[in-house]
């Protein structure tokens, strides 16, 4: 019998290469491009590429990602490049025949006020956060097209939205990375430079639920090998897409001190109130990926542990002057 064939687009990021490596411990034939190789903006490139491999799934997890600072110096490039590629990506996968793709959206896609923890049908029940408004914007889409194109074509095309994700393969650039990998890349040159402070943007308050990439990568195998009869058991042809987190929250100032003491700096920690802070609150329901079976293990100090690790030996490495 001939193995299952899985592309997987946005292989070389943080999610893409976690998948790669949980889904090589399956019986399938696991199918990658680099950029200069099949650039996924391109919509004939693509819909030639799917055409010429038959491809039996797709995991959707290529998308322009970055912190608040990206998303606000860029809305543009976030909102254009994402639709493109994951349009590009969903209507080439219909015309080729393939059943089953599995959409990676983003947390940021619910309401800034919004009741906590937030529910998978609180999607487009109130405004967006200003600051990655274009990025949810463009999610939001892929999660609708999946569906559209489930109703009208009879397909079997999910989605599943992380919560704030952090590990190996991240990037941990200062001013275009996420709170986790900005903290490490901030206390560890602080710890270097022998520094006596190090400076956290906004105020600390606003709480954050975290969760391990590799963890992610076993909830997306595990939702997308999930019977189709249990998951619509769960969901509506108009609200399928499957939240998946922690279920534990933390708050800025707290996770600062946690990455603080796992880097070794021994100064204080400062304030930039001028700084924003993004969404007050951000705690996902995940009772939907509960009730299929899945719950993250890795714990958030053995996670940053890790992921402290992974930023001495790869990213230090590659970005030396």
């Amino acid at each position: 019998m001939p193995k299952t064939k899985i592309f997987i687009a946005g292989h070389n990021g943080m999610v893409g290469s976690a998948l790669v490596r949980y889904l090589k411990l399956y019986n399938v034939e696991i199918i990658t491009k680099e950029k200069k190789e099949l650039d996924l903006l391109d919509q004939k490139k693509v819909l030639n590429f799917f055409k010429k491999n038959k491809i039996d799934q797709v995991y959707l997890a290529a998308a322009k990602v970055g912190g608040i600072i990206a998303n606000n110096n860029y809305p543009a490039n976030f909102i254009y490049e994402n639709l493109m590629i994951q349009t590009n990506i969903i209507h080439s996968s219909y015309v080729s025949g393939i059943k089953k793709l599995l959409f990676l959206g983003s947390s940021c896609i619910y309401p800034k006020k919004v009741k906590q923890p937030i529910k998978e049908e609180k999607l487009l029940t109130g405004k967006l956060e200003p600051t990655n408004e274009p990025y949810a914007i463009a999610k939001i889409a892929g999660i609708k097209m999946c569906e559209s194109y489930n109703r009208q074509y009879g397909l079997d095309y999910r989605s599943i939205m992380p919560t704030n994700l952090y590990g190996p393969g991240d990037n941990y650039h200062d001013e275009d990375s996420h709170v986790i990998p900005g903290l490490i890349n901030r206390f560890h040159n602080a710890k270097m430079n022998k520094s006596k402070k190090v400076v956290i943007w906004g105020s600390g308050k606003p709480k954050r639920e975290f969760l391990y990439v590799d963890d992610l990568a076993k909830a997306s195998i595990h939702l997308m090998n999930k019977d189709i009869r249990t998951y619509r058991k769960f969901s509506t042809p108009m609200s399928s897409h499957v939240n998946v987190g922690s279920s534990i929250e933390i708050t800025i100032n707290e996770l600062a001190k946690n990455i603080k003491k796992i880097v070794g700096f021994k100064g204080k920690i400062e304030y930039d109130f001028t700084r924003p802070d993004g969404t007050p609150r951000k705690l996902l329901d995940s009772i939907r990926m509960k009730y299929f079976g899945f719950k993250p293990k890795v714990s958030l100090k053995k996670g940053l542990e890790k992921t402290y690790q992974d930023y001495k030996k790869n990213w230090l490495n590659l970005n030396k002057v």
